[in-house]
This record gives structure tokens, sequence and C-alpha cells, in this order.
């Protein structure tokens, strides 16, 4: 069986905890879809671009305003349901079984205000939509890499987009939350209205609400130099210990990240990369191409290129500097946040996920740090220096096998380790073993034990169970 017809084909559905009426009058009282198993669209209303696991909820609430995300609260709270939320479902790490699931793809609405530089976002908007809405005016949304990511998972989670080291976190440019309370109760929510709730959502979002819309300052950048310089198997681990001298001295105005590739031999690949081992180094810099230029020589300098498209592009091609994929498809993955590395033990992450791997592992290797650093909110571990992240397609692939790659993996920098970014965690990580643990990695302990207090005061019945290590009935879920 295939890691793809998991979520079809495992155990009968939750048996539903309500009566036929009682989802009669939820559906007379919005305006979206209301599903359940076996009702035609519940499939495609449950399934994301992740697709190795999926929720299996008791009935799905597509909900097309904040008040049917109102209605749909108020339903899960008469009956004992837990929640969940979907707009993209690209990182889903926790999966629900039974409950409510509410589905807000089509809440897309996006307003953005030229003149204040700022944008509102609907809950399901994606970062395409932004850029398409801001470039216009010369602005920028902190966006991830992928167009195709969620605005509001991404942003609670912190956000480490491609201008991350000259403005900081995607979090750190909200204004504003719409907020719908476990006692379902629509909140706008401010560093003015309840800062500390503020602070919480910025980061550790998760779990303290449903989010229906979200403000946030655009910033002024029309244009990049940008792209990436691709280095073949034999030149890899001189471009590594090149790259890492290298972040040691770049300005803030520069952020970068590099990823290592070992594609299998098929057909289905462009000839170019068929059975090659690449080191990627992707480039957004915000200062001059002239500069640009003079600021890349030492990784030219390491030699021939397999590629080379460095170049001077409008920010609304900002995309094609990553090209991550956009069809949906079935992975697992994790991360570490480091305070340092050294070159000997990126290159040892390199030998054991290239081609000789037991199963195909993709690497980044994130700068951090500049802007990063400060801001306000709750992201976890602001002082790492990199974010080093695996990611393993799972189709035909033992997720044990994966994950016991991974783990060899970060052991080799396992002396720089702070911890772990909620936003880089693909996978089912609630059924792990260590899902405590994972949980409690993604903040220090104080302020893990911060947002679990007001966790417990906004969600005293732990309805909303996001959480990056999934939930349990057990104890709270914190972010």
């Amino acid at each position: 069986m295939e890691i793809n017809d998991l979520a079809q084909t495992t155990a009968p559905y939750p048996v539903p905890a309500f009566a036929p009426a009682a989802l009669t009058a939820l559906v007379r009282q919005v305006a979206g879809p209301v599903l359940i198993p076996g009702d035609d669209g519940y499939d495609d209303e449950r399934s994301g671009f992740q697709t190795a696991y999926r929720h299996r909820p008791s009935v799905i609430v597509g909900a097309q305003n904040a008040d049917d995300v109102v209605a749909a609260v108020r339903f899960a709270g008469t009956h004992g349901l837990p929640v969940a939320v979907q707009a993209t479902g690209h990182g889903l790490s926790a999966a629900t079984e039974g409950g409510l699931l509410i589905s807000t793809r089509r809440m897309s609405g996006v307003r953005v205000d030229a003149a204040a530089r700022t944008a509102r976002v609907e809950a399901g908007v994606v970062w395409g939509q932004v850029i398409e809405a801001a470039t216009p005016h010369g602005l920028a949304p902190l966006n991830g890499s992928s167009p195709g990511v969620g605005v509001v998972s991404y942003t609670l989670g912190g956000g480490v987009g491609v201008l991350a080291r000259t403005y900081g976190f995607a979090a750190d440019q909200v204004r504003a939350i719409d907020l719908v309370t476990a006692d379902a109760r629509q909140l706008q929510v401010t560093a003015d209205s309840d800062p500390e709730l503020f602070g919480a959502l910025l980061g550790g979002g998760h779990g303290f609400g449903v989010v229906t819309a979200m403000e946030f300052a655009l910033v002024p950048v029309a244009r990049l130099y940008g792209g990436q310089l691709v280095f073949g198997g034999e030149q890899i681990d001189d471009a590594l210990a090149a790259y890492l001298r290298w972040t040691e001295t770049v300005p803030d105005e520069l952020t970068s990240s590099v990823a290592l590739i070992a594609y299998p031999d098929i057909p289905q690949l462009p000839h170019a990369l068929r059975g090659r081992h690449l080191a990627q180094i992707r480039i957004a810099y915000t200062g001059s191409a002239e500069d640009g230029e003079r600021l890349v020589a030492p990784l030219r300098a390491v030699g021939p290129r397999v590629s080379d498209d460095l170049r001077e592009m409008p920010y609304a091609e900002s995309d094609t500097i990553h090209r991550d994929p956009s069809d949906p498809h079935a992975y697992d993955g994790d991360n570490a946040l480091l305070s340092g590395l050294d070159a000997a033990a990126l290159c040892r992450v390199a030998a054991l996920t290239g081609p000789a791997a037991p199963t195909m592992c993709v690497v980044q290797l994130n700068h951090l740090g500049g802007a990063l650093a400060g801001g306000r909110g709750a992201v976890g571990h602001r002082n790492a220096r990199y974010a080093l992240r695996l990611l393993s397609p799972l189709d035909g692939t033992d997720p044990t096998a994966v994950r016991a790659l991974h783990a060899d993996a970060f052991a080799a920098v396992e002396p720089w380790r702070l911890g772990r970014s909620v936003n880089f965690l693909f996978g089912g990580h609630g059924e792990r073993p260590d899902a405590a643990e994972v949980a409690r990695s993604v903040h220090d302990p104080e302020e893990h034990r911060r947002l679990a207090r007001l966790k417990a005061a906004h969600d005293p019945e732990n309805m909303f169970r996001y959480h990056p290590a999934g939930a349990t009935d057990r104890e709270p879920t914190v972010a």
C-alpha cells in the first residue's frame, strides 16, 4: 500500500457525535458547504498540498466568511468536537481524526492600501495573491519561497521568507488579527487591544482560535538581484565550505539558502538533472545588481557552475529563486535551528543524504540572523544562525526509514542545535513517540510555559487541536 492511499483506506471514518437534526441546523446557518464522510466533495475538501497525511473529520465546514466560522465553532462547542483548520494543507504536521474541520480556502479576499503600505487578507489567501496585488504599487509582502503557501498559517508560525534577513519574520509585520475564539466570539486582536494574546499569536498562534483575517505591513521592495548558483557533485564540499564562510560576511540585505538534492536517474526529469547530486545556492538581495555581483564573487570562485542565473528581476518573479514544486505530493520532514555550523558537519549531512542514501532526501540550509534576531511576539529561537531542513518524498517509502535517515543527518549538527521551527515540520509528527519533545523544542522552556498558560486561559477545553507535534486529550496544546 502506498502512503498516498493511507488516508482513504485505513479504518472506517469516525462516527459523528451529533444528531442528524443538528447537522441540518448547521447547514442552514452557513453559506458554505457542510460535508460528512460519504458526501460528494468530502475527500476533495479535506485534501491539500500534503497528500501523505490528511484530516479525517466527522464533519467539514467549507467557510465562505467569518460568520460561517463562528457557526462552525459554536456547533463544535455544543457537541464537544475538536476543531482543526486548513487552507492549503502545506505543512499539516498533525492530522485530525474525527471532530470538525474548517476549510478556509473560499475566504480569498485581498485588499492592499498602497498609501498605508498594508494588506488585509482573509484566511484562505495564498502568497501569490498578495504578491499580485502589492507589486504594481512597488510593494512586497514578507512571503515565503512558494506562492501557493497560505498566508495565515505561515505567518502564525513566524514565516521565514525571501526577504527574511532584511525585514525579519512575516509575523513581525502583522498589525491586526481577526480571531474567532473557543466560545464563538469574534475579536480583532492588536498590540493595543490585547498585547499578551497578540504577542502569542505571532509565532505561537496556532491553537488559540480560528484566524479569519489578518492585516500586515508591506515593504518598499520592487525588484531584487537574485536567482541560483548551482554546483555539481564533485564541487559540493567546496561549495558548502565557501557558502558557510560567505554567510559570515554578507550584509542583512542579502537572504540566502543552499539546497542539496540527489536527483534520481528517471526519464521524467530534464536530462541536465538526471542522476546528479547538486548544490543550489539561492540568493535574494535588495541592493543593486552591481553590488550583488560583487557580493557573490567568492561563491563563483568555487569553480564552474552547472548553471548560474543570477540577475535583476521584478519582485513578482521572486518565486523563480527557489522554484518550489507546485503539485501536491506526499512527504515527511523535520528541521533543526542551529546556533552555528562548521563545514565538516555540513559536508557530513551532504554525504548522508546524497546519492548513497537509502531514500531520497532534499536538504535546505537557510542563513538566518539579520532582522530575524529582533522583533516581537512568540517566534522561537530568534538567535539561531541557520535552519537545517530535511524533507523526503513518501511515495512507496516507509516513513520510519525516512525518519531514521533524517535522525542520522541531524545527529551531525547536534552540537549546535537550539530547537525547531514549527513552520518546517512536515508530516505526522503527532504520531511520533517523541511528539511531546518535538512540541517543546519549538520554544524555549519559559516561552513554552507562557504559551501553555495562555492556551489554558483562551481554550480551556482544548477545542483547537492544532499543534506542531499533534494534540492529545491529556494535555493542552501550546501553539
